[in-house]
């Protein structure tokens, strides 16, 4: 309850005091990238309940001769990387932590599509509501494995507190000045899961 009531009142005052750069930001997505100005996409909630997700739109729309997508590399222009780098693209979250669809702090929500992807460890990761940002992003972000991603997820869910929730958002903070981690070394974003090892050869 207190993780709850905390979420709510850091995300109402962040919303009240970033509220200009927040009108900023979508002119801008909408002068750069056109509408619609969020990106909206289902994603899995606190036990891998669907909920809607909102992003500040990063990527323009592209396509092939056949109609599909082209790759996010692409796709992503320099606005869009700046909007990820200084993680502007994810002030929108907010709506969802008043919402209560995801706290602050807690394992990224990833794609629908994972889900049963994952082994019983990795799965933990639902145990708790999806956040803003998280251990893992604290600690290597996009530039470590899924795996390793996954570990440092699982152990957030088994150590959680208020403190270590202050103690992320405090280094979420170094990271985005410091711009650390975006991306995973040679690509525009990060991989898709397909599964660990493990699973794999079981």
């Amino acid at each position: 309850m207190l993780k709850r009531l905390l979420d709510i009142i850091i995300a109402s005052i962040a919303l009240i005091l970033l509220s200009p750069l927040y009108f900023y930001v979508a002119h801008k997505v909408k002068k750069n990238l056109g509408s619609p100005v969020l990106f909206r996409q289902v994603r899995p909630g606190l036990h891998g309940k669907p909920f809607e997700m909102i992003k500040f739109r990063s990527m323009k729309d592209a396509a092939d001769a056949k109609g599909n997508p082209l790759p996010d590399s692409e796709r992503l222009t320099p606005f869009g990387k700046m909007l990820r780098a200084t993680s502007l693209d994810e002030m929108p979250e907010l709506w969802n932590v008043i919402k209560g669809d995801m706290s602050i702090v807690g394992p990224r929500p990833l794609l629908m599509e994972y889900l049963p992807l994952y082994n019983q460890e990795q799965a933990k990761r639902h145990l708790v509501r999806p956040g803003m940002t998280g251990h893992a992003q604290v600690n290597g972000r996009n530039a470590i494995s899924w795996e390793e991603k996954f570990k440092l997820d699982t152990w957030y869910v088994e150590n959680q507190s208020v403190w270590l929730d202050f103690k992320i958002m405090l280094k979420t903070v170094k990271k985005v000045l410091a711009k650390d981690d975006i991306n995973e070394a040679g690509e525009a974003t990060m991989s898709k899961f397909t599964g660990s090892e493990k699973d794999s050869n079981s």
